[in-house]
């Protein structure tokens, strides 16, 4: 999975979050989903991205929540399967 083309995540130096911007189309992250969509690099998997995650949640849960992200994204046209 990559991100689609013409997104990219940036800093908003005004409000200090991340942002993914796409054509006409901005979401606000959370550090959760920034860290999410740093590991989106067109190489690594659903399973690749969760073992990255440190985390502090049962496996299943984050599996979950991330897998949730990535669909919403992809339902955005913000993320190419």
């Amino acid at each position: 999975m990559k991100l689609s083309a013409g997104v990219r995540m940036v800093h908003d130096r005004v409000t200090g979050k991340h942002v993914l911007l796409g054509p006409e189309r901005g979401l606000v992250l959370d550090e959760t989903a920034r860290a999410v969509v740093a590991l989106i690099d067109g190489t690594r998997s659903l399973d690749d991205i969760v073992d990255a995650l440190d985390a502090r949640a049962p496996r299943d849960t984050v599996r979950r929540d991330v897998s949730a992200f990535l669909e919403a994204l992809t339902d955005r046209r913000m993320l190419t399967p």
